[in-house]
């Protein structure tokens, strides 16, 4: 039932932790522990790279099972880049569904001061955008998945505070900080989620000024020690200036082959161009698309 007070400590939580290099594929596991062989990062030349790693659902008296593989992976020369993220989910079963629009009030008003203290890296918003009022309206009528999800690319379904994971397996996945293979950093990102969940779960009402220092004293939560935001290649900027340009022209197409899919990415291959689309369930379907060869227009020459 919502409101209710909770001790942050008690509530179960779970992170993705995306990283590349290392070799995923022999890291021993703590038990329940899951590596995502199919979820690969990208490294400084754009190659695939790493995996993301999973515990399973845990409490905080149970953290040092983190230490435990974060040093696992980094003695593989494992690490966090620029690509990488890092995603808490919290479990919401004291309050079951009912704190969801709590939560999406919640993040209207703070969701841009939890970015600024986790030093959220801008390239990473098109992975986290952020809740908007026509979202927790639409929930506020329509209370179900469809009403959370924000439509656009490649993830719409998951805001920077995912309420959608609560249909899913229970939880509000948060997936503005950076990511991080660093055991203090991950700690850190993991309490400031639990106690952000607890006081929306207890009814808290938080300073709403976007004074993300003001947030973290509320919340009893680190002012500091997050993961540290990476600027992202300019070869990876030019890319996803490249696919803005690209998909509205390929948007009938995307409708054709999956209807109400979305672009993931574009990219060149042998024969044209590697059009890789999530459907409404995020699962990927990848085609060959050839570019046309009429029909361009030329707005002006570039001088």
């Amino acid at each position: 039932m919502w409101p209710s007070v909770v001790d942050w400590k008690m509530l179960r939580f779970g992170v993705e932790i995306e990283f590349v290099g290392g070799k995923p594929e022999d890291l021993q596991l703590l038990p329940g522990w899951i590596m995502s062989l199919d979820e690969h990062q990208l490294d400084e030349t754009g190659a695939k790279s790493g995996s993301e790693l999973k515990p399973p659902p845990m409490l905080w008296s149970e953290r040092e099972q983190l230490r435990v593989m974060l040093d696992r992976l980094e003695a593989q020369g494992a690490s966090a880049n620029w690509s990488c993220g890092l995603h808490i989910h919290v479990g919401l079963e004291p309050w079951g569904q009912e704190a969801v629009l709590p939560m999406l009030d919640a993040a209207l008003l703070h969701q841009a001061s939890l970015e600024q203290l986790l030093q959220m890296s801008e390239h990473r918003r098109i992975y986290c955008p952020r809740v908007t009022k026509e979202m927790r309206d639409r929930f506020a009528a329509e209370p179900r998945k469809e009403s959370v999800r924000h439509s656009g690319r490649p993830q719409s379904h998951r805001c920077g505070i995912n309420t959608a994971a609560w249909f899913d397996i229970g939880t509000v996945e948060i997936r503005c900080a950076n990511g991080s293979t660093n055991y203090a950093e991950v700690l850190n990102t993991i309490e400031l989620c639990l106690r952000f969940v607890a006081s929306v779960g207890a009814g808290t009402t938080l300073p709403a000024k976007g004074d993300p220092l003001e947030l973290a004293a509320a919340l009893g939560a680190p002012a500091s020690g997050y993961p540290a935001s990476a600027p992202a290649p300019q070869w990876h900027m030019v890319r996803m200036q490249l696919e803005d340009t690209l998909i509205p022209i390929l948007e009938p197409l995307v409708q054709e082959l999956i209807p109400g899919g979305e672009v993931h990415d574009i990219l060149p291959t042998e024969g044209g161009l590697m059009l890789t689309i999530e459907d409404t369930d995020g699962k990927p379907h990848k085609f060959v698309v050839e570019p046309p060869t009429t029909g361009w227009t030329v707005k002006r020459q570039h001088s």
